[in-house]
This record gives structure tokens, C-alpha cells and sequence, in this order.
């Protein structure tokens, strides 16, 4: 590196615009040049030192001899040549990263970067919900803060239901002074976005809804106050319970094994008519009896049923206060079957899981297991 100052013949346009096009050539060259990151702090003392940094010197002795009408394209050029130095550092070191390839021992160990895994509960909704999109199910979403009207209202509970009670579920402070269809709480299921849905659209509808739900439950071994679900609506003309029931005996086999039967019962649902509980035969003893499914041969896995007519008649009802004479989900022509399943349910069958508080602890022994 030259420590040379360079001579300014004259502060004239030609003469300055040649002086300065030989300084960036210099740092040009002598840029392409840094290979290490000592040669790049070199450089910049070189050039940028405080003292005796060669652009400093260069301004003072050119600055001190040019004339008043002269230091204004000075100090222009002069940072110029600045910006165009600390590129130069800020450049990557690409000559010296090839000098580091070729010189890399390939009989040395790698290192090992451990890559982050989906959650469990996260890697069960997916498959969950992948299941159903081989079926022709979209997914749909909506909020966990929810209005009465769509969380009960619509879905057919009645005003005394004890699922409306405090006990059961988590209610949003300060809403007394609303009507009661618009309190806000936690949405106890994922089943508020079936009606918005359908509130939404006309069918068919076929859709999918994942999603994260709120009780005011104490927590134990198998329950927790916050909990995921995967619900399911099936919305179209001459939709029957073979129809449900050929879905989810296909939705158990594609999750458990193709071995595994399903069997319904009656169940009851305010939102579902008839509605049934479906067990699977146990997938640990083969449907022999074990401890898990107590000795039983079966293990009681998620509800479903055909939806209610009382449905049917909200959704019109909130239909109709945008379109007074909509008849779309009339009961007479329209019928569809929904479904829901407890997402660490099946999660803590399928991984052999006792306590589902492991989902929610942060224990990375726990969750190491499954990378």
C-alpha cells in the first residue's frame, strides 16, 4: 500500500476529475486484495485512519492550496472515494472464503446443527387435517375470542345450558351491559367457524377447522384449560349418516392403521340429530382388551352427528339480515353431518402419552423425543 500523496497539477474540472478516477483505482486493487480480516482492518487504517489515514492526508494537503470555489467539488469527490473504501470493506471476503473451501479437511467430522421440529400436538393436526384435504376438505380458521351468538346461540344450546355457566367456560370481564348473543368469551370449540361458514357462503361446503379452544377446566392427567380440536362440516344436498360414517371410517383407518374398525353410538349433541360417539377398536391389544382401553377392546375417540335443523334455522336467520328472503340451508332440501376430535387425545394414543400436561411443560426431554 502507498503512503504516496499524490500531486494536484490544478483545481480545474479535468485535472480533478483524473486525480481522483487514479485514487478509486487504487482502492480498486488494493480491495481485491483482502483476503482476511487482517487485511481488512489494515486497509482501513490505511485509508480511513483518524491521524495518519491516507485519505486524510490527501484532503489536507489538497484542501489547504484550493481556492474558495474549489473545495466544494473537493469535499463532493473526496466522499465519494469514502463510500466507495467502506464498500469495499463491508464487501464479503469471497477470495478468502475459496481459500477456505480448498482448504477444508473433508476426513474431519461436520458440524452438527440440529434442526427444529414441528410441536407434537402441531404434527398431529397436520396429519389430522391432511386426511381430510385427500378428501377434498378445505381448511377454514377463525378467532378464539367469540361472540355467545356464535359459540351457543347458533349451535342450539339453550339459555340454562350449564356449557354457558362460569364453571365451564371462560368469559370475557366487563360484558354485562352487552346483550347476551354479543358477550364475549374463549370459544369453548372450534364450532363458531362452522356457522360463520355457512353464514358466509351457500354450499356445498366441505371444510376442515383446526384450531386452539378454552374451558375453565383444573388441570389433571387428561385434562387442560386450553386444548386444540379438529372439527369437520359436511354441507350438500342428500348428505346421509352412511356418508358420515364411510368419512370417518376412513379418517380412523388413514390415522391408525388399516386394521382398525370404528363402531357408533348414540350420543347427544345439542348441535347434532342424531348424534353418536365413534370408538375405535384398540390399536396397543388389537381389540383383545388391555389396560388402555380397560379391558374393553375399544377406545371412545371423538363425536359426531347430523346437523340439527335448529342449525339450519340460525344461519338463515343471520342470512336474512342481509338478504331478507335467502332460503339457502333450508332443512328441506339442505342436510350435512359435522364431527370434532380432541387433537392431544389422539396425539397422546398414537405416542403411548399419559399425562397430557407434557404437551404444554417445555420439558425439552419430552419434546427431544420426537426429532
Amino acid at each position: 500500500m502507498s503512503d504516496h500523496i499524490p500531486q494536484l497539477n490544478s483545481h480545474g474540472e479535468p485535472d480533478l476529475e483524473a486525480a481522483f478516477a487514479t485514487l478509486a483505482a487504487e482502492v480498486r486493487t488494493e480491495a481485491a486484495a483482502l483476503t482476511t480480516p487482517d487485511a481488512q482492518e489494515a486497509f482501513r487504517l490505511h485509508w480511513l485512519g483518524r491521524k495518519q489515514g491516507r485519505l486524510k492526508l490527501i484532503s489536507d494537503a489538497w484542501l489547504k492550496s484550493a481556492p474558495a470555489e474549489a473545495r466544494k467539488p473537493l469535499g463532493i469527490r473526496f466522499n465519494q472515494l469514502k463510500q466507495q473504501i467502506e464498500q469495499a470493506l463491508e464487501a464479503p471476503l469471497a477470495t478468502a472464503s475459496t481459500a477456505a473451501v480448498q482448504g477444508i479437511d473433508v476426513t474431519l467430522p461436520g458440524a452438527i446443527r440440529t434442526p427444529g421440529i414441528p410441536h407434537p400436538l402441531l404434527k398431529t393436526m397436520q396429519e389430522i387435517v391432511q386426511v381430510f384435504h385427500h378428501l377434498g376438505y378445505s381448511t377454514n380458521l377463525g378467532p378464539q375470542v367469540e361472540t355467545d351468538f356464535y359459540n351457543f346461540e347458533a349451535l342450539n344450546f339453550p339459555p340454562n345450558h350449564p356449557a354457558r355457566d362460569t364453571q365451564d367456560t371462560l368469559q370475557i370481564a366487563h360484558q354485562s351491559s352487552k346483550p347476551s348473543r354479543d358477550r364475549l368469551l374463549m370459544r369453548t370449540h372450534t364450532s363458531p367457524v362452522q356457522i360463520r361458514t355457512m353464514v358466509a357462503q351457500a354450499p356445498p361446503i366441505r371444510i376442515v377447522i383446526p384450531g386452539k379452544v378454552h374451558r375453565n377446566d383444573a388441570a389433571d392427567a387428561t385434562h387442560s384449560p386450553i386444548f386444540h380440536q379438529v372439527e369437520g362440516l359436511c354441507v350438500d344436498t342428500n348428505i346421509t349418516f352412511s356418508d358420515l360414517k364411510g368419512t370417518l371410517d376412513h379418517a380412523m383407518k388413514a390415522l391408525f392403521g388399516s386394521d382398525v374398525k370404528t363402531r357408533f353410538f348414540p350420543s347427544f349433541f345439542p348441535f347434532t340429530e342424531p348424534s353418536a360417539d365413534v370408538q375405535i377398536s384398540c390399536i396397543f391389544c388389537g381389540g383383545k382388551g388391555c389396560r388402555k382401553c380397560k379391558h374393553s377392546g375399544w377406545i371412545e375417540l371423538l363425536g359426531c352427528g347430523m346437523v340439527d335443523p335448529a342449525v339450519f334455522a340460525a344461519v338463515t336467520e343471520e342470512r336474512r339480515k342481509t338478504n331478507p328472503a335467502d332460503d339457502t340451508y333450508n332443512p328441506e332440501r339442505i342436510t350435512g353431518f359435522a364431527f370434532g376430535m380432541g387433537v392431544e387425545r389422539i396425539a397422546m394414543i398414537q405416542h403411548g402419552i399419559s399425562d397430557i400436561g407434557h404437551f404444554y411443560s417445555g420439558d425439552m426431554r419430552f419434546l427431544e423425543q420426537f426429532a
